[in-house]
C-alpha cells in the first residue's frame, strides 16, 4: 500500500526543496520485487539504475515482506530520493545529486547482548527453537553453521540437543535481529559437535576447537530443510515403472519451487533435459567427483559456468518420471555412484599456524559462553 507523506526531514536537510515532490511510502508485499513495487511510481528504466546504484552497498533483490520503503520524485518523473528499511537498524538512504545518484547505509544505535540459548530436540529443530521463545531465524543459522557435517534433513533424531551463544541486536530496548553465533555445541547421541566463530587476520569462519575448519569440500545436503523420501539403494521398486531397479541416490521431497543448492565448487557440464531424470543439473567438482540434481522446475545456471558451495542451481520439481515434487541427488566418485549420505567430505584450508595462540584465547573464552547465563552488553552507534 503507498501513502502520500510529508517531505522528509533528512531530505529537506540534504537537499533545499525549490521544486515539487512527489513522496511516497509504502511496504513491500509478499512475492514483491522492487520493480513491482514501484509500479506506477518509476520507470523500468529508473528501477534499473536505481538497484545498479545501491548494488556495492546493499543488492534490492534482497527484499523482506513488510519492510517500509520510501520514494521523492520530481516533477519530471525522476528520482530525488529513495529509502529502503532494511530492519530496525539499518536503512538503504539513496539521494540524487546532479546527475549521480549516491547511496549510503544509514545506521541507528543499538545495543548487543550475548545470550545462551539451549534446547532438546522433540520433533524438529526449528520447533525446539521457537519453543525456546526465539526465531526461525536462529534455527537456520546454526544449521548453517554445522550443515557439513549434520544434514539437518535426515539425521536429526527425537534428543538430540544444542547449546548455543548468539549475539542479540536491540534498539530501544527491543530485539530487532540476531548478530552472529559466537559458540555453539550440536550433541547427537554421543557424539558432540562444537563449533566457534573466529576472525582473524588470514582467516575467518567456524572452526572446532582443534582449529580444524567446519567448511569441507561438500555440504551434507543440496537443500536446507527438507523430508527424505527414499534413500540410496542397490534395489528399489520404482514407483512409476513398478520394476526393481538400482537407486544410486537420495530422494528430498520438497515443496516445488524449494531452492536447489551447488554442495559444493565445481563446473556445470549439463543443464538442461536428461531422460528420466527431466530437467536436471550436473556438477563436476575437484578429486574426480560429480554430483546430479534431478527433476527440476527451472534451472538457474548453464553449462561451462562455475559454481561456488551453496549457489542456487535451480528449484526443486517434477519432471522427468516423478510422482510428487523432489529433488533427486547423485554423487559421482571416479565414474562410480556413492551414497552422498556416507561421502566422508575433506575440510577445507586449515587454520593459519601464525593465528593459533589468538584462536586458542579466542576458544575458550567463547566456548565459556556456552554454560554461562546471558553475559555481557555492549552498546554500538553510527
Amino acid at each position: 500500500m503507498l501513502l502520500p507523506t510529508h517531505v522528509p526531514r533528512w531530505l529537506d536537510a540534504e537537499r533545499p526543496v525549490v521544486e515539487p515532490l512527489t513522496v511516497v511510502r509504502g511496504t513491500i508485499a509478499r512475492h514483491s520485487t522492487l520493480a513491482s513495487a514501484l509500479e506506477g511510481l518509476l520507470s523500468p528504466a529508473g528501477v534499473h539504475r536505481l538497484v545498479e546504484a545501491a548494488r556495492p552497498v546493499y543488492d534490492l533483490a534482497r527484499l523482506s515482506v513488510g519492510r517500509p520503503f520510501g520514494l521523492a520524485l520530481g516533477p519530471d518523473g525522476l528520482l530525488r530520493a529513495f529509502t529502503y528499511g532494511i530492519d530496525e537498524v539499518r536503512t538503504l538512504r539513496v539521494l540524487r545529486r546532479g546527475e549521480a545518484l549516491e547511496v549510503e547505509m544509514v545506521t541507528r544505535s543499538f545495543e548487543t547482548r550475548v545470550d545462551r540459548v539451549t534446547g532438546v530436540i522433540e520433533s524438529s529443530l526449528f520447533a525446539t527453537v521457537t519453543t525456546a521463545g526465539e526465531d526461525d531465524q536462529l534455527a537456520l543459522d546454526l544449521a548453517d553453521i554445522f550443515a557439513w557435517d549434520v544434514d539437518f534433513n535426515t539425521e536429526i533424531r527425537r534428543g538430540d540437543s544444542f547449546r548455543v551463544a548468539v549475539e542479540k541486536l536491540h534498539v530501544d530496548g527491543r530485539f530487532c535481529r540476531y548478530g552472529r553465533i559466537l559458540a555453539a555445541e550440536f550433541t547427537r547421541g554421543k557424539r558432540v559437535l562444537r563449533a566457534v566463530r573466529f576472525e582473524g587476520e588470514k582467516s575467518s569462519g567456524y572452526y572446532d576447537p582443534a582449529g580444524t575448519p567446519l567448511r569441507k569440500a561438500f555440504l551434507r545436503s543440496p537443500l536446507k530443510f527438507s523430508r527424505i523420501s527414499s534413500r540410496f539403494s542397490g534395489a528399489r521398486l520404482h514407483p512409476i515403472l513398478n520394476v526393481t531397479r538400482p537407486h544410486f541416490g537420495v530422494d528430498y521431497a520438497a515443496p516445488a519451487g524449494t531452492p536447489v543448492l551447488a554442495t559444493g565448487n565445481g563446473v556445470v557440464t549439463l543443464a538442461g533435459w536428461k531422460d528420466d531424470y527431466g530437467k536436471t543439473v550436473r556438477l563436476r567438482h575437484p578429486n574426480g567427483f560429480e554430483t546430479l540434481y534431478g527433476h527440476l522446475s527451472r534451472i538457474d545456471v548453464a553449462p561451462g559456468q562455475r559454481v561456488i558451495q551453496g549457489m542456487r542451481l535451480g528449484a526443486v520439481g517434477m519432471t522427468g518420471l516423478a510422482t510428487g515434487p523432489h529433488l533427486d541427488y547423485r554423487m559421482v566418485r571416479k565414474g562410480v555412484f556413492v551414497d552422498p549420505l556416507k561421502v566422508q567430505s575433506p575440510p577445507a584450508d586449515p587454520l593459519p599456524a601464525g593465528e593459533r595462540l589468538a584462536f586458542e584465547r579466542a576458544c575458550a573464552e567463547r566456548l565459556a559462553l556456552l554454560a554461562a547465563d546471558p553475559v555481557r552488553t555492549a552498546r554500538a552507534a553510527p
